[in-house]
């Protein structure tokens, strides 16, 4: 696939993931956008995006299409693990999903550095999300 097609096919894919469009984003991964990269290739990949809007049926999608549930943003504001993101802000329900696909509930983001899901949902307040991550042995 060209270079400038797959560019168009992630923006395309952001800004549906973004506006919570469910078949837009199953359509543009039908026609090979990439569920595991953003538009230039770093920052903030389309699973995390997914995961901060609380978006569980697009993170599915994503997954599904190979998005690996561990893997790292590193965009200005967007640093982090879509569980992390999750976490952060209560989607119990997109929590559930990433944990189905394999997300490692005791993963320190920023290279290992940072704070696991467990301890973003606690500082968020999200009891329902704190014990969904303490159930599948995040500590």
């Amino acid at each position: 696939m060209k270079r400038r097609r797959r560019k168009k096919l992630s923006r395309d894919l952001l800004g549906a993931i973004v506006a919570g469009d469910r078949s837009r984003v199953g359509a543009l991964l039908r026609r090979g956008a990439d569920a595991a990269r953003g538009p230039l290739g770093n920052g903030a990949t389309p699973l995390y995006t997914a995961a901060v809007q609380g978006e569980t049926e697009i993170a599915r999608l994503l997954l599904a299409a190979g998005a690996p549930p561990d893997a790292e943003s590193r965009g200005v504001g967007s640093e982090g693990t879509p569980l992390c993101a999750a976490a952060c802000w209560g989607h119990t329900a997109t929590v559930h999903e990433l944990l189905a696909f394999g997300a490692d509930p005791g993963l320190r983001e920023d290279g290992g550095t940072g704070w696991t899901p467990l301890e973003w949902a606690e500082r968020g307040a999200h009891a329902e999300t704190a014990a969904l991550l303490v159930a599948a042995g995040g500590g």
